[in-house]
């Protein structure tokens, strides 16, 4: 009888590519990432014991372990085929912990596969070769996560009790990301430009015929050329060295004179007669150009936003897709190898098969003599065994245009042109420098200026006729520049002088490939990390991406200065880095974790509790005075609050209390003026009535912009400006809000409390305490007040369900009336069980364990009529910070961060 074999996977769809590689005997499963994690609690790291670490089953991996248990009764051996790297390694460890708790691998026989490509011939191979759980690995994996919550679950704490920053956080790895992004826009800030000028000369080689030299003529001058100014009066011309109008305005004089132009010297066809050129000398050299290796996961994101636009995010969600396998017309195949690896070598296979589709597509001529190796620059690279690269170089990208998603055809063909192009020929380029001297004696010591004109010729094209590193696929190396054919002692016509003023520019902000390269270059994380590190910087709102640049917010700015001037060396990156390292030994089995964790924990505590008891919330206050009100002379500041930025008129000790203004979108604290801030307090402001006489009101809640009219009636301003926005439009908003309210209420019993309403999957019934669904076969306009309240009685409690708080909160108060215009915030019950996960550091990895969780406000009307509706804005604010600027009591247990 053959044996029955059940084999495990991350996801669904490798589990679908792999079961066809696979017999009949075999049954693979995906236990969809992680299937447990640290109990999202203080104490679920006890450094006490050893950093003794309690786990619990994932909620949601819950049915699939059951499914995986079930199965395993069927078999007789369990293949643990996760991810051929730490966070793999630590899901097939945890799940075989958790088999084994249940008693399930009693007689079963347990073995780790990996692979890092999914084709028929690795499945098979790995298969045939299985090894046991790398403890080694699954140390690294535990360290790192032990790391994660430690941190997590004594800085966030901070950050809430000292700053005021009530739901911020700081991670391990997070932290050092952010402060790059902050210290490059306080360069910004600094930087003051400087002036410079530059010289070129326009050139042309002069016509000759029966041994005569004739002036150039319209329509009949050989192509000119620029010469850029290399030396002036005996000296290299730096960037510098000319800064003024009226310094190159001389320099240009001066070449002028001692090349005999005559006239004003502006363009060829000018009534100025052109000067002299005399060639100094020629330097003629020929460049090789070799290939860039394939792609790491570093590189593969820097590329792929460079040239096609992708963020990490998305490109590492579509590499995962070409890696799992794609169905181009003969069932799901793997692409590409793994992707998350920081080595650059290829398998001495993919190497022959390589050179083999080189000859053929290209010729024998683009081939090297041998095989390229290259050696990566990353110290400890040991994830992967290869760079990401085609399984199969033989399947070209012509052969799957239009027939797979346009994303994934993109950047495959990325993948297998940086692959092929690594195994190529060298480009080869002709180049020659012209050395230029104004006048005609041809001699450097006695010029006032030498110019020099650059040109390059491609004579082999080699790798460069597959792929190009850059932009897009012209780079300004690789164009052809040709000079006309020159000697020394020839002499060409010098048509133009022109200076060319510039100005130093502010280093760049970030990109999203620029700062992965600057985390691989400071040893920050590692290749599965840096996707989800920029994706915690945007989705806890400490950066934002504009114009695909990273731009801090104001929330970003205050956390990374608590952080730097109170925990300085632990976001250094020297020693961020030194971390990582550390990791990469125990992986090694060159160090042991609890030891790590020791030296860490030790110090890091002792600094933690130092904050706690001598930093005041005082002492990070971020309040900038703008200076005074011009009307009441009292003192207007920008602070930071519990929504938000903000702007206070007063301060706490006045008799009245402040007037607060939250920021506009574009707006940021160190950059706002006091004209700037008076324009906030504008609001509210009273616009004009409705035809019923009510007043029309415009005003800046938490959830933004709203116009409100009648007694509580609110609907929210999307594309207008509030400060602007006018009596005739503020009427538009309210007739479109009474349209789509009226649409949306099918039957009304008012005496009962009772409505039918049309909702986003369709018609309902609601008492405001229970929805009940509506029989497909009835008509929801015919239904009697009886007839839905028999469907009420059947329906289940809601507070069994997902708006639980919601229910209980508006039983009390639902009575005979009908439903308000105004909904309440439908609040997200998960919020404290999802920011306890956070805490723990479960978002730090993208395995299908918990990400970090986000506020999300849900109603069936605009946002901004849910919080005024119920309980207005202090008087005369258009925001509803506190004036003290307070939050909820921080609570190690609310601890949110990510890695």
């Amino acid at each position: 009888m053959d044996q029955k074999n059940l084999v495990i996977v991350e996801s669904p769809a490798k589990a679908k590519t792999i079961k066809k590689y696979l017999g009949s005997n075999f049954e693979v499963l995906a236990s969809y990432g992680h299937v447990r994690d640290l109990v999202p609690k203080e104490g679920a790291v006890d450094p006490q014991r050893d950093f003794a670490m309690r786990y619990q089953i994932l909620d949601k991996n819950e049915k699939h372990v059951q499914a995986i248990t079930r199965a395993l009764k069927k078999s007789d051996a369990l293949y643990l085929a996760t991810d051929p790297d730490r966070e793999g390694e630590a899901i097939s460890w945890h799940l075989a912990e958790l088999l084994k708790e249940r008693g399930a691998l009693d007689g079963k026989d347990v073995h780790r596969v990996v692979f890092y490509e999914i084709t028929r011939n690795a499945i098979r191979e790995a298969i045939q070769h299985p090894r046991g759980i790398s403890q080694d690995l699954v140390d690294a994996q535990q360290a790192r996560r032990a790391l994660d919550y430690l941190v997590g679950f004594n800085l966030s704490p901070l950050l809430w009790k000292k700053a005021g920053l009530s739901g911020a956080s700081a991670g391990r790895v997070q932290s050092p990301a952010l402060r790059m992004i902050c210290e490059r826009e306080e360069e910004i800030a600094r930087f003051q430009s400087r002036e410079y000028w530059t010289i070129d000369a326009h050139a042309r080689k002069v016509e000759t015929g029966s041994g005569q030299t004739s002036m150039p003529q319209p329509n009949r001058d050989l192509p000119g050329f620029f010469a850029r100014l290399i030396e002036y009066q005996g000296r290299k011309v730096e960037q510098f060295t000319i800064t003024t109008e009226a310094e190159a305005g001389k320099v240009r004089g001066e070449i002028e004179q001692a090349a005999g132009i005559l006239g004003s010297g502006e363009v060829a066809g000018s009534a100025a007669a052109p000067g002299t050129l005399t060639v100094a000398a020629i330097d003629r050299k020929q460049r090789r150009r070799n290939p860039a290796p394939p792609f790491t996961t570093s590189t593969l994101q820097q590329e792929a936003a460079r040239k096609l636009g992708f963020g990490a995010q998305r490109t590492m969600r579509l590499a995962q897709q070409l890696y799992e396998g794609v169905d181009f017309g003969e069932g799901a195949v793997g692409l590409i190898t793994y992707m998350r690896t920081d080595s650059v070598n290829l398998a001495n296979e993919a190497l022959q098969e390589i050179r083999q589709v080189i000859g053929q597509l290209y010729g024998t001529e683009s081939l090297p003599d041998a095989p390229r190796h290259y050696k990566t620059k990353s110290k400890n690279a040991q994830e992967a065994h290869e760079a990401v690269r085609p399984t199969s170089a033989a399947l070209t990208p012509e052969r799957l245009e239009g027939k797979i998603d346009a994303d994934q055809f993109k950047l495959y063909s990325l993948i297998w042109k940086r692959a092929v192009a690594s195994q190529m020929e060298p480009a080869v380029y002709d180049t020659v420098a012209v050395d230029l001297l104004p006048g005609t004696s041809g001699r450097r010591e006695d010029a006032a200026a030498v110019l020099r004109a650059n040109g390059s010729t491609l004579v082999k094209p080699g790798y460069i006729a597959v792929y190009k590193e850059g932009l897009d696929d012209v780079s300004d190396d690789d164009d052809d520049r040709i000079l006309p054919p020159m000697a020394v002692g020839d002499t060409l016509s010098l048509l133009q002088v022109r200076p060319e003023q510039h100005f130093t520019e502010p280093p760049p902000r970030y990109s999203e490939a620029s700062l992965v390269k600057a985390l691989e270059e400071h040893g920050i994380g590692r290749p599965s990390t840096y996707a989800s590190i920029i994706q915690t910087l945007i989705g806890k709102k400490y950066a934002e991406l504009l114009n695909r640049r990273f731009v801090p917010t104001d929330l970003g700015k205050i956390v990374n200065r608590f952080l730097t001037r109170n925990f300085h060396h632990y976001v250094e990156y020297g020693f961020t880095a030194k971390m990582e390292d550390n990791l990469d030994e125990i992986a090694g089995g060159k160090e042991a974790w609890i030891p790590v964790l020791e030296r860490f924990w030790k110090e890091f505590k002792q600094r933690v509790d130092h904050v706690d008891e001598t930093v005041t919330r005082e002492d990070v206050s971020e309040a900038r005075e703008l200076g005074s009100d011009p009307r009441t002379g009292k003192p207007i500041s920008v602070r930071y609050g519990k929504y938000g930025p903000f702007v206070q008129l007063g301060t706490k000790d006045d008799e009245e209390k402040p007037r607060f203004a939250s920021l506009r979108p574009t707006q940021r604290m160190d950059s706002i003026t006091l004209e700037e801030a008076l324009e906030l307090f504008t609001l509210p402001r009273t616009v004009g009535e409705t035809p019923e006489g009510h007043p029309i009101k415009i005003a800046i809640g938490r959830f933004g912009p709203y116009v409100q009219y009648g007694q509580k009636k609110f609907v929210s301003i999307k594309d207008d400006d509030p400060y602007t926005i006018g009596l005739s439009r503020a009427l538009e908003l309210i007739r479109a809000k009474e349209e789509l309210d009226a649409n949306r209420t099918l039957l009304d019993f008012p005496e009962a409390g009772i409505q039918v309403l049309n909702g986003r999957f369709g018609p309902y019934i609601t008492d405001r305490v229970k929805n009940a669904k509506i029989p497909k076969d009835r008509d929801p306009k015919t239904l009697t007040l009886e007839e839905c309240r028999e469907l009420l009685a059947a329906a289940p409690e809601r507070g069994k369900g997902r708006f639980g708080r919601f229910a209980k909160k508006t039983a009390a108060t639902a009575g005979a009336t009908a439903a308000p215009a105004v909904a309440a915030v439908k609040k997200d019950t998960t919020r404290k069980g999802a920011a306890k996960q956070d805490a723990s550091g479960a978002g730090t990895n993208q395995r299908g364990a918990t990400h970090s969780a986000r506020t999300r406000s849900a109603a069936a009307t605009p946002k901004a009529a849910r919080k005024p509706a119920r309980k207005a804005a202090v008087k005369n604010t258009t925001a509803a910070p506190t004036s003290t600027g307070k939050g909820r009591k921080p609570a190690a247990k609310r601890a949110s961060t990510t890695k």
